[in-house]
């Protein structure tokens, strides 16, 4: 087991919908409330701020393949940021790549989903997608 190293992203007592509620641009706001109710169906877990900007469902002891550090960290989460809504799935999204091809316009990285609004993809596809994801150990 590698040593758990504290990161600057913890788990805070901030209230989401309190953070949900200060996005300035109503789709973004009204998507990322959508998410909100998608992940905590597909978790049945409670969410928590991470940080400031982050809301995370669960939690997990994450290992890098790369480094062996461990970290705290939520099981699945996202993001509204002022680009894009960020989906951090903690999974490898590459494994993906039939959901991904019926999802609609987003883009990916190590383990994330981005999307610019909900209406660009599809949402049962996306749902599948958070579902795989929220099973993952």
């Amino acid at each position: 087991m590698g040593k758990l190293v504290q990161i600057k992203t913890q788990a805070t007592t901030a209230v989401v919908e309190d953070f949900l509620n200060t996005i300035a641009d109503p789709t973004k706001r009204d998507d990322s409330f959508k998410l909100l109710s998608i992940m905590m169906t597909s978790t049945g877990e409670k969410p928590k701020m991470w940080g400031t900007s982050i809301i995370g469902f669960g939690e997990v002891r994450y290992k890098s393949p790369k480094t062996g550090r461990e970290v705290n960290w939520f099981k699945i989460g996202f993001s509204p940021r002022k680009a894009n809504l960020s989906l951090h799935l903690v999974i490898d999204i590459n494994a993906l790549q039939d959901e991904l091809q019926m999802l609609g316009k987003h883009k990916t990285g190590v383990g994330c989903l981005y999307i610019n609004k909900l209406e660009d993809v599809n949402l049962s596809v996306l749902e599948k997608i958070i579902q795989s994801a929220a099973k993952n150990p």
